[in-house]
């Protein structure tokens, strides 16, 4: 695979989470593990945070990886994620982009590593234009108070539910260009890599934060 750069958006500041990419997360924070992660790979021609925050750029000079300061407005929630995923395709130099989050802390280097391999060999046949990591959801959905995924006269059990995935954006691939052009992680013949639900975790909430947290400790 040509060059291939890993971004990682950090915004100075969450709303659900206080702090939490910066915060103590056993013995460092979000962003630094992240970071060591990533260093690990072979396949990394570089590393960037895509950030507003000072704090942001700092750790990232000291731990020696890229950083591009994001403008005010694509880190407002005034900006669709459409408008920021075009915004970091179109400040990035390469031909293939990895956008991943920090906020997915439990990510083995080894399941990166495989990503990228999938990746590499998936986009030569055609058949796939990209790849993101996914989560199984066995779950009774409601929407408008009736039920999507099942009927009330014939509730099967949850295991016989349909094989419904939610995108978790922990890992993303595709041609930096697609991304510009289509303003989105996903291609138009994406690759669902399905993680299971301790990699697939995605910090969202504090109880999250502490759940990941046990396990990464567990890990």
């Amino acid at each position: 695979m040509n060059k291939l750069v890993a971004v990682v958006p950090i915004r100075k500041g969450s709303q659900r989470v206080k702090n939490k990419n910066f915060r103590t997360f056993v013995d460092k924070n979000l962003l630094i593990y992240k970071i060591e992660t990533l260093k690990k790979l072979k396949f990394l021609d570089e590393i960037i945070i895509n950030t507003d925050s000072e704090k942001a750029i700092s750790l990232a000079k000291k731990l020696n990886v890229k950083f591009f300061r994001r403008e005010d407005y694509y880190a407002s929630s005034h900006c669709l994620n459409s408008d920021f995923w075009k915004n970091v395709a179109d400040n990035t130099n390469s031909e293939y982009i990895m956008f991943t989050n920090c906020t997915s802390p439990l990510i083995t280097l080894k399941t990166y590593e495989n990503i990228i391999s999938i990746f590499s060999d998936i986009y030569k046949t055609n058949e796939f234009d990209s790849i993101n990591t996914v989560t199984e959801i066995k779950e009774f959905l409601f929407k408008d108070s009736k039920p999507i995924n099942f009927k009330l006269n014939k509730t099967p059990n949850s295991q016989d539910l349909p094989n419904i995935v939610k995108l978790n954006f922990a890992i993303n691939i595709l041609k930096t260009k697609q991304m510009s052009s289509r303003k989105s992680l996903i291609g138009r013949k994406p690759f669902l890599y399905n993680l299971d639900e301790r990699e697939g975790l995605d910090i969202n909430t504090e109880y999250e934060f502490s759940f990941a947290e046990f396990l990464y400790k567990k890990q």
